[in-house]
């Protein structure tokens, strides 16, 4: 059984994509890893790199390129600088030249030297191959597959172990949303305490404690960013920065010494209705903002939808419980997290295989079920308002302009977010032991959606709005 920890599922990464930017940066470290096992990297004077279906077709907007050249360069996409990721790949393109692995400097030229196939390799849309080469001569080639939210798998070992992260060690294995509730009713735990204990036996509680912080504060200050930037997103589509704007209007701003200080700031804040639609809007903007431009955010479970997570967290810090605290957030991520894994067994979390459904979808399922949890619910009603999330994001596609993480991914998170609260308060007003649809039958009906669904509405920027719209007039 594949058992996923939630720290599996929420990554800290560089936008603006998991599966087209976070995904082939990890390949190519695999890559380089694999090179050293095998006793070739010192030997390698050249390399050449092949995108192929989805990864190639959208890959100069998801910034795939300077997402391998980083990768290739040794860097870690958790601690660079994102203020030195533009002048490093620069760097690159203009003496043609990268220091492999951050430790042998050969001969690299990005226009010739990374290719872009349309042809899609059978396994999966995302299809990345590197080749290295001895003095002309192939010494090495290697094929990986970005499956979303991250996660990488290397064709030679598709059904291995190296791929499939296994914790065998795990007190409650779940493959289904079915096995979590049983777990729950036996034991009488409520779903982040069985996950929590799935966890302890992976590390210690100060190491879970230690590693959600990061993601909170990563979280955090991601809103903090979005929220205090302004101007106009790099790639073509002049695409104003939002978050700004709206969140000035709400909120009378002073300088902060920090995010945390900011948030205390909202948290003092009186909230009218209206005004709780443009903040939950607000931080799912901000996020999304900040990772179509680069920045640094948490894959919740993709980067395209990494705003809707927070912006829910977010929603019940700053609306519904002003004296919530670390507990909260932890108790929030290990639901959130395990719906996440829940949804990747049984269906995909990529849009280059499902359509937005399997990004958008699945993180409103994800924080609709948290934020059940932390307002009071059963374990039923948590999977009950995963399904409501989930079942009114069926079919929906990826249909991004220009290939960017932009129009309309960017606002698909606000609704993402509105939705995910929605569904929580329809499940905690409901009798989730008389629900119609269980969580495992939707999950189910997405993935033969996502299997139905036209090549055209999955990430190819091949239908849709990416056709219909001429960026040009943008």
């Amino acid at each position: 059984m594949e058992c996923i920890s939630i720290f599996d599922m929420l990554k800290i990464g560089i936008g603006p994509s998991s599966s087209h930017t976070l995904g082939p940066w990890r390949a190519a470290e695999r890559w380089i890893n694999h090179l050293k096992k095998e006793d070739n990297f010192t030997k390698v004077t050249s390399i050449k790199v092949d995108l192929y279906g989805s990864l190639s077709l959208t890959g100069k907007g998801h910034a795939s390129d300077l997402a391998i050249l980083l990768g290739l360069r040794g860097e870690d996409p958790e601690t660079i600088s994102t203020e030195e990721i533009i002048p490093k790949t620069n760097a690159i393109k203009t003496n043609k030249k990268i220091s492999f692995g951050g430790e042998n400097l050969i001969a690299f030229n990005p226009t010739t030297d990374i290719i872009f196939n349309k042809e899609f390799l059978p396994f999966h849309a995302n299809g990345i191959k590197f080749t290295a080469y001895q003095n002309e001569i192939e010494i090495s080639s290697d094929t990986y597959y970005s499956i979303g939210g991250g996660f990488v798998v290397r064709e030679e070992l598709i059904h291995a172990k190296e791929n499939i992260k296994i914790h065998k060690t795990f007190p409650y294995p779940i493959q289904i949303a079915k096995e979590l509730e049983l777990y729950c009713k036996n034991e009488q735990l409520k779903i982040s305490e069985i996950v929590l204990e799935n966890e302890r036996s992976l590390r210690s509680d100060q190491e879970i404690d230690h590693q959600i912080n990061r993601i909170w504060d990563t979280m955090l200050e991601c809103m903090y960013i979005g929220c205090h930037t302004s101007g106009t997103l790099p790639g073509g589509l002049n695409v104003r920065r939002r978050a700004f704007d709206i969140h000035k209007k709400l909120h009378v701003d002073f300088v902060y010494s920090s995010p945390a200080e900011w948030l205390q700031s909202i948290r003092k804040t009186e909230v009218k209705f209206r005004e709780i639609l443009k903040w939950v809007s607000c931080f799912a903007l901000s996020v999304n903002e900040v990772n179509a431009s680069l920045g640094r955010v948490v894959t919740a479970p993709t980067n395209g939808s990494a705003g809707v997570i927070p912006a829910v967290l977010m929603y019940y810090m700053v609306i519904e419980n002003h004296q919530a605290n670390f507990e909260h957030v932890k108790q929030f991520l290990l639901v959130a997290g395990e719906i996440g894994s829940i949804f990747k067994k049984g269906a995909t979390i990529s849009a280059a295989m499902g359509g937005c459904q399997a990004e958008i979808g699945v993180s409103s399922a994800m924080a609709a079920g948290a934020l059940t949890e932390l307002l009071g619910g059963t374990p039923e009603q948590v999977l009950m308002a995963s399904e409501i999330a989930m079942e009114h994001h069926l079919g929906l596609t990826c249909d991004p302009i220009g290939g960017l993480v932009q129009i309309p991914c960017i606002e698909r998170n606000t609704m993402g977010a509105i939705k995910a609260i929605n569904a929580a308060e329809l499940a905690l007003e409901s009798d989730a032991a008389n629900a119609k649809v269980p969580l495992d039958k939707v999950i189910e009906t997405m993935w033969e959606t996502a299997k139905d669904m036209s090549s055209k509405y999955k990430e190819t920027s091949e239908g849709g709005l990416a056709v219909s719209v001429n960026i040009a007039d943008c």
